[in-house]
């Protein structure tokens, strides 16, 4: 649990060849390390970028790009999903998400998009824009639950020292 998730993303201002060059970055890592999203935050960026490749669960490749993402819409309808994150290797607890969303956003070329999400692709945006806003999966859940991850976690980076 690294203070740095904490905090809150700034917005691209530009996109330009530095920015994709950032972008094709965290795709590298991304799928090193067998993660199906990464926000710029769990890298120590704190632009409002985040990748994405569902598709990567399927042994396929169909990576995206959200830049400045901000949810428009939420249904009402709910899903749970047995969520993990790469900022919390090897812990995983079930959060409670809308099951559609909308996002505005800029892809890979600056230009303005918008996607209608439902299921995994709904609850990983919504996940990794949680990053950008200062938020961890573990925020949602039962605190007794939170705690006990939190306090492996601490242990094992203690073991690791």
């Amino acid at each position: 649990p690294d203070p740095r998730l904490k905090l809150i993303a700034r917005p691209v201002e530009k996109v330009d060849d530095s920015v994709r060059r950032f972008i094709d970055d965290m795709y590298e890592t991304m799928y090193n390390a067998d993660g199906i999203g990464l926000a710029a935050t769990q890298v120590g960026d704190l632009r409002r970028i985040l990748v994405l490749d569902i598709a990567q669960k399927e042994n396929r490749r169909e990576p995206k790009v959200f830049i400045n993402p901000e949810i428009s819409w939420l249904s009402e309808e709910t899903n749970t999903y047995t969520e993990g994150c790469l900022s919390f290797p090897e812990h995983f607890a079930d959060v409670v998400r809308p099951k559609k969303i909308k996002v505005k956003y800029l892809d890979y070329d600056g230009k303005q998009q918008e996607v209608e999400a439902d299921e995994l692709l709904a609850t990983c945006l919504q996940h990794e824009i949680d990053h950008l806003n200062g938020k961890v999966f573990v925020d949602y859940i039962p605190p007794v639950k939170r705690d006990i991850i939190l306090r492996k976690l601490k242990k094992e980076k203690r073991n690791d020292d």
